[in-house]
């Protein structure tokens, strides 16, 4: 009985763990899956990250542009090789380019927190501004030219930014930037002469503050070492500069005085103080916007006449100061009565000092420096220039040099977009842009200028004054949402106040131009450029 008893015991505990085991294999339950959901709260596009209650948005271009007779963002030839019509330059160039997105939000108590950043991967043409090997070795000592070699490519920053009740902190568009930055009308950046141009971003601290109604004002401080300057030349002191008569590249590239320092400035002390006021309604935009910018010059001799001793650097002194600024007043109309989305863009820039609010364009500002047919049996060829500056100095010492005298710079510029059809879109626009220098930097102008081109320089009148104008047309297809073909063609005109001829000499070792050492006369000149754009938006 004993056993029997055992053996049915047994038997049970057998059974009851075959049992638990087979419990044990069983599967658990799965946790649910989390989807991706839609975050409606910021506009389209944007989803929750899971998890959390951040929205984020992803988002991009890719673009491929190809441009006659300009630059691969469709600067027209207005310096360099396609200014000079040598053979180093390319009559067409191209681009493609990848951009990416990201975009991020939070809600919290003190408002949305947001973080931004947009970069891009791009190609382009070989040496785009022209083949010479002394523009080919400076744009490789920077690194840019090796970036267009087979196999590599180029990668850039364009904005990253974070946002905070009302302060926005990093890389992102000027306070001092009117709403459509330039682009009223025209397609490419390159083109925004008239006022000032911060599609890129510049290093920044603003805040921005809602008084509803779509009234909000903004105040900030930009680093201006990139999108803040542009030359403060030193043409030296003619008693002192060793250039030789005739040996000055002054007509052809802006520049001033040979040996002189072109880059003048010295080291950033001061942010630019930048703010706007702006209304923003059913029936458009209103703005004022508008900064203060610091000019400082580093030393009359920056270590640029080696032959002039005991006056390189520290020891020759440097002028004082100047504070110069500029203020922008735009209007856009929202004019949907003659097509359904139609406007009309327009803003005007006046500056002291601060000629990069009015000369602009997403890289420096230009300089122009535009060749053309010579009159026959007297000049080799004809020359327009224009040097684009905040000022001017003198001087090798302090003893000589002079005071900053600031330039003078204003514009306007206006567009109208028409749009024909759900499809096709049209835009005019058009600019002006002039640079004053007032007596006194004239006259230190001229003073350099005329004594070293003295030789051949018969019946010449000495006038730095320029203005540029501006006028072009695009037109564009969409046949898929996100996708649009485009052609855009633009003209300029260079209105420069020179009369007479020189004698001139340009060299490879001091520019980048084929142009020999000959008769010049002045004249006012002129260029076209073409641009084909596909881009499909992501």
């Amino acid at each position: 009985m004993k056993v029997i008893k055992g053996l049915l015991l047994g038997t049970a505990a057998g059974l009851v763990a075959m049992t638990g085991a087979q419990a044990a294999d069983l599967p658990v339950k799965a946790k649910p899956v989390e989807y991706v959901k839609i975050c409606s709260l910021y506009g389209a596009g944007f989803y929750y990250i899971p998890g959390t209650d951040t929205c984020i948005k992803f988002g991009g271009y890719l673009r491929v542009d190809v441009t006659a007779n300009g630059n691969v963002q469709d600067n027209p030839g207005w310096n360099g090789s396609l200014g000079a019509n040598d053979r180093f330059a390319h009559d067409f160039v191209s681009r493609s380019r990848l951009a990416f997105q990201v975009d991020t939000r939070t809600a919290s108590q003190y408002g949305v927190v947001r973080t931004f950043g947009s970069s891009f991967w791009q190609f382009d043409t070989f040496s785009s501004a022209g083949l010479n090997t002394a523009a080919v070795a400076a744009s490789a000592a920077t690194g840019t030219i090796n970036n267009y070699t087979p196999g590599n490519g180029y990668v850039a920053v364009d904005q990253v930014f974070l946002q905070f009740a009302g302060f926005t902190f990093g890389r992102s568009v000027s306070a001092r930037a009117v709403p459509w930055n330039g682009f009223g009308s025209n397609q490419n950046t390159r083109t925004n002469l008239g006022g000032p141009e911060y599609t890129n971003g510049v290093n920044n601290i603003q805040y921005t503050q809602q008084w509803g109604n779509g009234v909000t004002t903004s105040i900030g401080v930009d680093e201006p070492v990139i999108y803040g300057r542009t030359n403060l030349g030193n043409v030296l002191a003619p008693s002192t500069s060793s250039a030789a008569a005739g040996a000055s590249n002054v007509a052809f590239l802006g520049t001033v005085g040979a040996g002189g320092s072109i880059a003048g400035y010295a080291g950033q002390s001061l942010p630019d103080i930048v703010g706007n006021f702006k209304i923003d309604q059913a029936w458009g935009i209103f703005t004022v916007a508008g900064g203060i910018h610091e000019v400082k010059a580093a030393y009359y001799n920056n270590a640029s006449v080696s032959s002039v001793p005991g006056f390189i650097g520290e020891l020759s002194g440097h002028p004082g100061t100047k504070i110069g600024g500029s203020v922008t007043v735009g209007l856009q109309l929202k004019t949907d009565a003659i097509g359904t989305g139609d406007r009309f863009t327009i803003d005007a820039t006046y500056a002291r000092g601060d000629t990069r609010t009015v000369i602009s364009t997403t890289g420096t500002s230009p300089n122009f420096a535009i060749f053309g047919q010579g009159i026959a049996g007297v000049s080799y060829q004809s020359v327009g220039f224009g040097f684009t500056s905040d000022g001017l100095y003198s001087g090798t010492n302090a003893a000589n040099g002079s005071g900053i005298e600031l330039t003078t710079s204003y514009g306007v510029r206006g567009g109208y977009l028409h749009n024909w059809s759900r499809e096709w879109q049209s835009n005019l626009f058009g600019s002006y842009s002039r640079v004053d220098y007032n007596g006194t930097a004239t006259a230190l102008y001229c003073a350099q200028y005329v004594r070293i081109t003295g030789v051949g320089s018969t019946t010449l009148t000495c006038n730095p004054d320029f203005s540029v104008a501006q006028i072009g047309l695009r037109t564009a297809w969409t046949p898929v949402t996100g996708l649009t073909f485009s052609g855009e063609v633009q003209y300029i005109s260079l209105d420069q106040n020179f009369t007479g001829r020189t004698a001139g000499n340009v060299t490879p070792s001091t520019t980048v131009l084929a142009k020999p050492s000959a008769v010049y006369n002045f004249r006012d000149q002129d260029s076209i450029s073409v641009n084909f754009r596909a881009q499909r938006n992501f």
